[in-house]
């Protein structure tokens, strides 16, 4: 096999927004008048992100994984992609490559 060996890695979306908005309803139920308007903001949001698309998701993590380390250029430069591979050195570079294209997709400026 040619390459540097490293395996093809999946980055995984974790949803929680279902189980976020549940309780938020439950404690909305339940809540004094004075809580209510927060409550009622916070499950606002929280719906608003159910539906948000996984690229974006994980466009939104690259982005901040990529500046994490004090990168501030475009996100989809090289040099982004080398800042991502230093702080998940996991990642392959196609992988790394699509990440930080999924970054520049989501909107996301060089320092979100």
């Amino acid at each position: 096999m040619i390459g540097n060996g490293k395996k093809d890695m999946a980055v995984i979306v974790v949803r929680d927004a279902d189980a976020v908005t549940a309780a938020l309803r439950e404690e909305l139920a339940r809540a004094a008048d004075a809580d209510r308007p927060g409550l009622e903001r916070a499950l606002a949001l929280a719906e608003a992100l159910t539906g948000v698309p996984d690229a974006e998701l994980r466009g939104r993590w690259a982005a901040r994984r990529i500046t994490a380390g004090g990168y501030d250029g475009p996100l989809d430069a090289v040099a982004a992609v080398k800042a991502l591979r230093q702080a998940e050195p996991g990642l392959g570079l196609r992988q790394a490559v699509q990440l930080s294209r999924e970054a520049v997709a989501a909107g996301q400026p060089a320092n979100p």
